[in-house]
């Protein structure tokens, strides 16, 4: 991977947007796929009331076949008020369906910008999500690559040029000006080191293999 400049202005717009858009896109696709889940297999709160009485009803039947039923089980819930006007919450049960609208909806979305991601408008945006899963990788074996860097190791080097420079960028696209200050002193270090080692340092040398080494 390569670095390469990118319009700031440009970047931020089209990130924002493309936020905007997933959140509005996955709210309205998950109403919409727990709506139409719930109409082809939820059960409505009048359904599951009337099979559990009538199950009550029937268990009662079967134990007590002489047996007058009492009123506390016949049309049980029917008529039975709210205490001080409290309202008597009715579980439909469809929660799993709105959660399972939920992840359709969600990788829903994932799939439109999994095929948007080469286009010209998300290219930008790729671009740098491309660069921190990379700087990511690198972070995770990044103690062996500066103690590699300290012997001399050409390939760490390169590596850590790259790294502190994508950093850089990737702070100045996010505005995150609390931790580019120390992001400056690790790139002047590695220059002294590099120099001190008769290495010229470029983020062109750079090549994802070379962290396989480490």
């Amino acid at each position: 991977m390569k670095l390469i400049e990118i319009d700031k202005s440009r970047y931020r717009q089209h990130l924002n947007r493309v936020i905007i858009g997933f959140i509005a896109s996955l709210l309205a696709l998950s109403l919409l796929f727990g709506a139409a889940l719930i109409a082809a297999f939820g059960q409505s709160p009048a359904l599951q009331k009337e099979g559990n009485i009538s199950g009550q009803e029937q268990a009662f039947t079967a134990q007590n076949p002489q047996a007058e039923m009492p009123d506390n089980i016949r049309g049980q819930g029917a008529d039975k008020p709210a205490l001080d006007g409290e309202a008597v919450p009715e579980s439909t049960g469809n929660f799993r369906y709105n959660l399972l609208g939920v992840i359709l909806a969600l990788l829903a979305c994932a799939a439109v910008l999994h095929q948007l991601k080469g286009s010209r408008y998300f290219s930008e945006i790729y671009y740098v999500w491309q660069l921190k899963q990379l700087q990511n990788l690198i972070y995770r074996r990044l103690n062996k690559i500066k103690q590699a860097a300290g012997k001399g190791n050409v390939d760490a080097l390169v590596i850590l040029g790259f790294y502190y420079a994508g950093l850089k960028q990737v702070y100045l696209l996010d505005d995150n000006t609390l931790t580019l200050g120390k992001v400056e002193q690790d790139i002047t270090a590695l220059e002294k080191l590099a120099a001190d080692n008769g290495v010229s340092l470029s983020p062109e040398q750079f090549s994802a293999d070379l962290i396989k080494k480490f």
